[in-house]
C-alpha cells in the first residue's frame, strides 16, 4: 500500500468536543467573577455598620425574603405576569419596529416623511406615556403591554432602518444583475446583509422592554415584579426591593440568553 492509498485519519470529534467544553467552562467561570465579587462586596458593606439593615440588608436577608415569597405562593405569579407582559409587549413592538424600520430603510420618501417624527417620539421618557395610556386605555393589561411595546419598538426600528439604509450598493447591484427585485431582492440579498444588525436590535428591544416594565406596572398594578418593587419601597421592605431588582436582572439575562441562542443559529444559516 502506498502512502497515497492510506485511509484518511478519522476526524477527532471527541477532542474537539472536549476543547469546546473546556472553553465553555472557562467562559462561564470568568463570567461569574464579577457577580461573586459583587456579592462579597455587598456582604462586607452590609455588615460594616455604615448602613442599617433597613437601608442595606445582607444577601442572606434577601435570600430569606425569597423563601418568604415562595412560601406565600406569590413569587411565581409575580414572575409569570411580568414575563407575560414583557414578551407580549416585545412581540408587538418588535413587529412594528421591523415593519416601519424596513419601510424607512428601503424607501427614501418614507424616510423623509416618517423618520423625523419617530426620532422625536423616541426622546419621550417612559413615565411620560403613563398618564396618556391611562386616559386612553384604562387600567387593564392593555396599557401595560402597550408601554412595553413602545420601549421595544425604538431599538428595533432604529437598527433595522439604519442597517437597510447602509446595505452595500454592490450587493444590491449584483442582485439586480441576477434578476432579483422586490421581495426576492429583500429576502435573498438585503435581509441576510442586515441580519446581524437586526438581531442585535431585537436583543436591545427586549432589554428595553424589561426597562419599561417597571413604568408599565405603575399603571394600577397589583401584581408583577415592578409592583413588587414599588410596593416594597412603600412598606419599607428593602430586602424584597433588592430581591425584585435581582430577579429583574436574572430573568432579563435569561431571556436575552435565549434570544442570543436563536441569533447565533440564524446567523449561521444566513451567513
Amino acid at each position: 500500500m502506498t502512502l497515497t492509498d492510506r485511509p484518511a485519519a478519522p476526524p477527532r470529534q471527541p477532542a474537539v468536543r472536549a476543547r469546546r467544553a473546556r472553553g465553555l467552562a472557562g467562559t462561564v467561570l470568568l463570567g461569574l467573577v464579577v457577580p461573586v465579587l459583587f456579592l462579597l462586596g455587598w456582604q462586607l458593606l452590609a455588615t460594616s455598620g455604615e448602613f442599617s439593615p433597613s437601608q442595606l440588608p445582607t444577601p442572606g436577608a434577601v435570600v430569606a425574603a425569597l423563601g418568604e415569597l415562595i412560601g406565600r405562593g406569590e413569587l411565581w405569579l409575580h414572575i409569570a405576569i411580568s414575563t407575560q407582559r414583557v414578551l407580549l409587549g416585545f412581540a408587538f413592538g418588535a413587529v412594528a419596529g421591523l415593519v416601519l424600520g424596513g419601510l424607512v430603510g428601503l424607501s427614501r420618501r418614507a424616510r423623509t416623511l416618517l423618520a423625523p417624527s419617530i426620532q422625536a417620539l423616541r426622546a419621550v421618557p417612559s413615565l411620560a406615556w403613563v398618564p396618556l395610556l391611562l386616559l386612553w386605555l384604562g387600567i387593564g393589561e392593555t396599557p401595560k403591554i402597550t408601554l412595553v411595546a413602545i420601549g421595544a419598538f425604538f431599538p428595533v426600528y432604529t437598527t433595522v432602518s439604519a442597517a437597510l439604509a447602509h446595505v452595500d450598493r454592490h450587493l444590491v447591484e449584483v442582485g439586480h444583475a441576477y434578476g432579483r427585485t422586490g421581495v426576492r431582492l429583500f429576502l435573498q440579498i438585503q435581509l441576510p446583509a442586515i441580519a446581524p444588525g437586526a438581531l442585535a436590535g431585537l436583543r436591545l428591544g427586549l432589554a428595553q422592554g424589561w426597562l419599561f416594565l417597571v413604568a408599565a406596572e405603575l399603571i394600577a398594578s397589583s401584581i408583577g415584579l415592578g409592583f413588587l418593587l414599588i410596593d416594597s419601597q412603600n412598606t419599607g421592605r428593602t430586602d424584597i426591593l433588592l430581591l425584585a431588582i435581582v430577579l429583574l436582572a436574572l430573568i432579563g439575562k435569561a431571556t436575552d440568553g435565549l434570544l442570543g441562542v436563536a441569533e447565533r443559529r440564524l446567523l449561521r444559516r444566513w451567513t
